[in-house]
């Protein structure tokens, strides 16, 4: 038997942040909400997030369940909902490390104003979103990620419907860090996390992941580890894409970051505008 060195390997650093009185997880067999689970878990590690001023949000969906395995304080919160409730916490302490998990659906539709205005204010809160372009928990139904054509549940013969593009999404509404990474490409997704959570604003990470259940099953993928190939091989880069046509780009999941930028950050502003009425209240009130 080998001596112990004193020094915590990976996975005893992981088990550090995991509830793991709440294991097994209830996800399916080959679903990647694991890997990138484990890559916010190295992103916490790696930045030194401190677990006591620390809140992770989500709202409801298969990714969601990810407050319920993480060793943090969580909110597990309703559906859409959870930028709502992390502003929330926010506001009440600036202090506190906010972060939102979220799925496809969860983010782009029920909670789509709530992802807009966000990302418009400007606030200090980290938005991964698990985007598998399917709702996994309810039965397979498409969601605003689901590509056209592509096959659902509530779309037998094909999605009639255009897909949101949510990294371009982010852009346009004023997030000041957006990024893509895949449950394929672990460590630059890592790395896109350890930077969302390190910027001062609002930070959007869009995780294309992957759902051998109900989106690979119907969109003919025979199994996990294909579909995480599937995703490898419709995968490139952002200076990849410069080189392709819109046609060829459009059946590509860009990856990388594509807006790294400072802003006023909303907090801050409040903040300050509390602090300037107090002081127009005093002198109010020596007159």
């Amino acid at each position: 038997m080998p001596e112990k060195t004193g020094v915590m390997t990976a996975e005893e650093k992981a088990r550090e942040h995991i509830r793991m009185q709440n294991l097994p997880h209830i996800w399916c067999p080959g679903c990647s909400n694991g890997i990138t689970t484990r890559a916010i878990v190295r992103a916490f590690e790696e930045t030194g997030v401190d677990p006591d001023k620390t809140v992770v949000v989500s709202g409801i969906g298969c990714s969601s369940r990810t407050t319920g395995y993480l060793d943090f304080d969580t909110l597990h919160t309703t559906h859409g909902r959870p930028l709502a409730f992390a502003t929330g916490i926010k506001l009440a302490n600036p202090e506190l490390k906010v972060v939102v998990i979220s799925g496809d659906g969860d983010t782009a539709a029920i909670g789509g104003n709530h992802f807009i205005h966000a990302a418009r204010r400007n606030i200090d809160i980290t938005h991964i979103c698990y985007n598998n372009s399917i709702y996994g928990m309810t039965g397979g139904q498409y969601s605003p990620t689901t590509h056209l054509g592509d096959r659902a549940t509530t779309a037998p013969y094909g999605h009639l419907e255009r897909e949101f593009d949510l990294c371009e999404l982010a852009q346009a509404a004023g997030a000041t860090y957006v990024a893509r990474g895949t449950a394929y490409h672990f460590v630059p997704l890592v790395n896109y996390i350890k930077k969302a959570l390190k910027h001062k604003g609002f930070s959007f990470v869009e995780v294309i992941s992957t759902c051998p259940v109900y989106y690979g099953r119907l969109n003919g993928i025979k199994n996990a580890p294909d579909h995480l190939q599937w995703v490898a091989d419709r995968s490139v880069t952002v200076k990849q894409a410069e080189k392709l046509t819109a046609e060829e780009r459009a059946q590509k999941y860009v990856i990388g970051e594509f807006v790294q930028k400072e802003a006023p950050e909303y907090v801050e502003n409040y903040m300050r505008l509390i602090e300037s009425a107090r002081g127009d209240n005093g002198d109010r009130n020596q007159k």
